[in-house]
Parts: C-alpha cells; structure tokens; sequence
C-alpha cells in the first residue's frame, strides 16, 4: 500500500479542494469541521482506493467498453448497461491489503465514539456531485445504521457500482460528462440516532427569498423528508431577527428508525399519539436556523442542508449536520427579497410597530 492519504483521509483531513480524491459531499463534510459546524465524525474512501480496486479486479476496461453501447435517444440500453456494470463491481473482491486498511480506520472510528461497531452511514460522494450548475446530487447510493467492516465493504462496493445507475448514465451523457471524468468516493460517517431529521434551505425554496430560512422535519431519519414520502412540519425563520414568521404542523404518517433487534433502518407508522404534534420544539428549530446562516456565511451562497437532532444526547438536543451542499434552484436568479433589509433586529421591530405590526 502506498501513504495513507492516497486512499483513506478522516473527514478533517478534507475541505473544498479535496473534491477530486473525496467528492462533493466528503469535501464538504471535512470543511463543515473547518468552519466548527457540529458533524458526526468519519472518513472518506478516497477515489484512488476506487481506481486500485477496478485495475486490480480487472474490470475497468470492461465497464467502459460496455459504456460505448449506451445510446441517448435508447433507455433500455442504459438500463442494460447499469446492471451489468453494476453486478461486476459487486461481485469483484476487494484486495485484502485495502480491506484490512479500511477495517483499521472503522476500528478507530469505534473507538473514537466509545461504542464497539459503531453504526454508520455509508454514503456515496462523487467527484462531480453538489457543484453548482450541475443536479448529479441524490444520484448515487447511501446506506443507514451498518455495523461490522463486513456490512461496510459490501455497502463501499454498493456505492461504487451506484455510479453507474441507468439515471447517473443517462445524466452524464446528455450533460456532455465523459464517464472516465466522473469518479467516486465514500463516506463512512456514524450514524445520528435521530430523534427527528429533515432539511433546511438558507433560502425560502418556494420563493427564492433569502431573507429567511426554511426548514422541514420529520421524526426518526430524515429518509422519509429527502424521498418526499411524508408531509413535514415546516418552519420559516427570519434570518436578521431569529422569529419564526410562520410554521405549518403536519399530520405525519410514516418515519424510519432503528430496528432494535435487527440493527437495522425500518419504515414504520408515525404512532397515533405523536402524528399531529411538533415534531421540533421552536427553541431547536431557531438553533438550527443559527447554524444555517454560519454554514452560508461559511460558504457564501445559500446551502441546501441535511440536518439530524440525535436522542442519544440525554436532556440536551444535540444538532448534527449530515450534509450541506450549494442551493441550485434559485441562486442564479436574482429575487426580491419578500421584506425589505434591515440593518438590526431593532431596526426590523420599530419598522414592524410602525406599520402596525402586533408585538407579543
């Protein structure tokens, strides 16, 4: 094996000009850290340790030789193509030297958080997601609560192979993206034991106003906000004042959580009891607002953000950040701000008492 660095790196050990070795989303986990944002620890699979294995496995030729038959204007032969690439990648064994290097730094990674195999998401981190000007985010594969460096080294070559689902093929051929240039990385990150999870927009996504912050939230892992399989509660969050202008409670049906017994991610109903309720207490939704703005100024442009409130805290809500990419839709448009800018919040109260607005 050759330096560490060449093939696995802890998140710290990341920030944005790590992309080609980490991905999007590795790089921007590690410079999350940089900027002191509260992120569970973890350390990325880099791109070389994904090129070792396809040259050693003798199956990159292979695989771009069955890239040539995909057509545009033909679908089946994407899909054709996806499974067969896909099957050869996770059937191609792993050089031992690299599992036992990985196994090493899951090791660690238990140790560090005090808990013998400790959960994990493992996250797939392409070298051309969540970049500006370019969705490839969502394309690729991420697997919740594995334990064991057996679980991990099958769900790493799982990420692998997402790579090349009919839709990232599709994708990469009508954007003009040579396959050989798109590479991709994993995160083995552990996992938050959430008690509510969701997304949060340093803009209003419905508007493009970015005057406020909103956020969207479920119970349990925020699986059942990003696949949109539920109506979350909402809240928009004035971004100079820190208020909550307006919040919507859903009736809330479904939520994913651990399985006790199996260690594993269930889908289960919401129980009836807590279906109507906040399911985020004002407090912690204007905390994480708070956050939100830290990761924007961090990054300056408004982030689409992944977020996590972890019950293993006990009587403290502790917030976990699990992903942060560049907001896609609205930044390149210039909006009107839906209020004007105030320069404080007591600017922005007396300009409220001024035009009638109740003050509670």
């Amino acid at each position: 094996m050759e330096k560490r660095y060449d093939y696995v790196l802890w998140f710290e050990e990341c920030d944005l000009e790590s992309i080609p070795i980490v991905g999007g989303k590795n790089a921007s986990l590690g410079e999350l850290l940089k900027a002191n944002i509260p992120v569970p620890p973890g350390f990325a699979i880099t791109t070389k340790a994904y090129n070792l294995f396809l040259e050693e496995g003798n199956i990159k030729k292979e695989i771009f030789r069955t890239l040539k038959s995909v057509k545009a204007d033909d679908v089946t032969s994407g899909e054709k193509a996806s499974k067969t690439i896909r099957t050869l990648i996770e059937s191609t064994s792993m050089n031992d030297e690299l599992e036992d290097y990985i196994g090493e730094f899951y090791r660690r990674l238990s140790k560090k958080c005090n808990v013998p195999a400790v959960p994990v998401a493992v996250r797939s981190s392409a070298t051309a997601e969540d970049l500006p000007g370019a969705s490839f985010a969502g394309q690729q594969d991420t697997f919740l609560w594995i334990r064991g460096i057996d679980g991990i080294l099958t769900n790493v070559k799982k990420c692998w192979s997402s790579l090349f689902t009919s839709r990232a093929i599709y994708y990469r051929t009508k954007m003009g993206f040579s396959h050989e240039q798109v590479e991709i990385s994993v995160g083995v990150q552990k996992m938050a034991n959430a008690w509510t999870a969701g997304v949060m927009f340093t803009l209003n996504p419905a508007t493009g106003d970015q005057s406020t912050i909103a956020i969207d939230a479920n119970f349990g892992f925020g699986e059942s906000v990003v696949s949109g399989e539920c109506t979350p509660d909402n809240f928009i969050i004035n971004k100079i004042t820190d208020e909550i202008i307006r919040k919507s409670i859903s009736h809330k049906t479904i939520l994913y959580t651990r399985d006790p017994e199996n260690h594993c991610v269930i889908k289960q109903d919401v129980p009836a009891e807590r279906a109507d309720i906040q399911c985020v207490v004002d407090k912690d939704a204007i905390a994480l607002a708070r956050i939100g703005k830290r990761i924007e100024k961090h990054y300056g442009k408004p982030m689409d953000i992944e977020w996590a409130i972890d019950k293993d805290s006990p009587g403290k809500a502790k917030i976990m950040i699990l992903q942060s990419r560049p907001e896609t839709v609205w930044s390149d448009k210039k909006v009107a701000p839906v209020m004007e800018s105030r320069s404080s919040a007591l600017e922005h109260i007396c300009a409220g008492l001024v035009a009638g607005k109740k003050v509670n």
